[in-house]
């Protein structure tokens, strides 16, 4: 055979093979859509064995990366305790930012530390809506984050101070409102409000919820609800019963409501007039994370208030409402 007939076949098998191969890419095409093209192609031709290598690379750094999601439970002591979502790299993104790279700088194989990893969260198997109705005191203690909750049924002259406090220190608190209480004081909610802050809901009246009947109990909770949505726009989500004071159906009536029943993991009992510096030491000594901190709108929180946020940062926490502490999300991303 000559060279001339030699080349008229290898070109012939090329253009079939390359003609299969398209076809190929026409049958996903036609199955999956016209975006699913370029990602077929992709897989199709590959860009080579150094390609196949990095991909590699990529798996085994994703695996030892990964870090598995933490389940809520029906805590023995704390009740409900929320879950916590791990953390997988995103295998496909990276290896296509990857690739990226390197066609841009035209470097060489990637070394692991310039591999840019894009990691996507995992959601635990059993959420809080999976423990059905139960009292929460505290978030997951995998998540570096507190919270302030203030429960407000009084004490008006000390909130705009600590609304200060608040903004200068860059923190969000949660404020639960007694219903009759916000009737009165609309503006100074809606300046809460603005402020960028949590408004929940804490009863009518301040009753102790155990106490009450069924329809009583209800009332309670309903019309502050009611009266967040009409006044502030709020759609409520979250019931701190009075005084902690609640039993297992006040759980379940706020639960036929939407809400869930959250009370406290420290206390400052700030009602009792503490030094603002004892209750800075008290907390110091008992937050970790997942605490949520009881408080009201009083003088030794209000003065209490800097110091108790200095000391939560110092062992390395992350202050945040209750809806942000109690949620399963993760707070940052490792570093690649």
């Amino acid at each position: 055979m000559d060279r001339k007939k030699t080349t008229v076949i290898i070109v012939t098998l090329s253009s079939i093979l390359v003609l299969g191969q398209l076809s190929g890419v026409q049958s996903f095409v036609d199955r999956y859509g016209p975006a699913a093209k370029g990602q077929y192609a992709f897989e199709l031709f590959g860009s080579g064995q150094e390609d196949g290598a990095l991909l590699s690379m990529i798996k085994v750094e994703a695996e030892k990366r990964r870090v598995p999601p933490v389940d809520a439970v029906n805590d023995r002591v704390w009740k409900a305790i929320p879950g916590y979502n791990g953390l997988e790299v995103d295998i496909d993104k990276t290896y296509q930012r990857a690739l990226g790279l390197k066609k841009e700088s035209a470097r060489g194989n990637l070394a692991v530390d310039q591999i840019p990893f894009v990691y996507k969260e995992i959601p635990a198997k059993i959420t809080l809506d999976d423990l059905g109705p139960l009292p929460i005191y505290r978030g997951n203690p995998n998540k570096k984050m507190v919270s302030f909750m203030i429960n407000v049924a009084w004490g008006n002259e000390f909130i705009v101070p600590m609304l200060n406090t608040l903004d200068a220190a860059k923190v969000k608190a949660t404020f639960f409102l007694d219903g009759s209480w916000l009737k009165k004081n609309v503006e100074l909610a809606k300046e809460i409000q603005k402020r960028g802050h949590q408004i929940e809901n804490h009863a009518y009246s301040h009753p102790n919820m155990s106490q009450l009947n069924e329809s009583r109990a209800t009332l309670e909770i309903t019309k502050t609800k009611d009266l967040l949505k009409e006044s502030l726009g709020v759609d409520n989500k979250w019931f701190a019963p009075p005084s902690g004071d609640f039993n297992q159906n006040t759980v379940q009536l706020a639960a036929a409501q939407g809400l869930r029943t959250v009370l406290w993991t420290v206390d400052t009992v700030d009602w009792m007039n503490p030094l603002p510096s004892s209750v800075v030491t008290k907390i110091g000594k008992k937050v970790e994370a997942g605490s949520l901190i009881l408080m009201h709108p009083t003088k030794s929180s209000m003065n209490a208030l800097q110091g108790m946020i200095d000391v939560v940062r110092q062992k390395g926490l992350q202050l945040g409402t209750v809806e942000e502490t109690l949620s399963p999300a993760r707070l940052g991303k490792p570093q690649s």
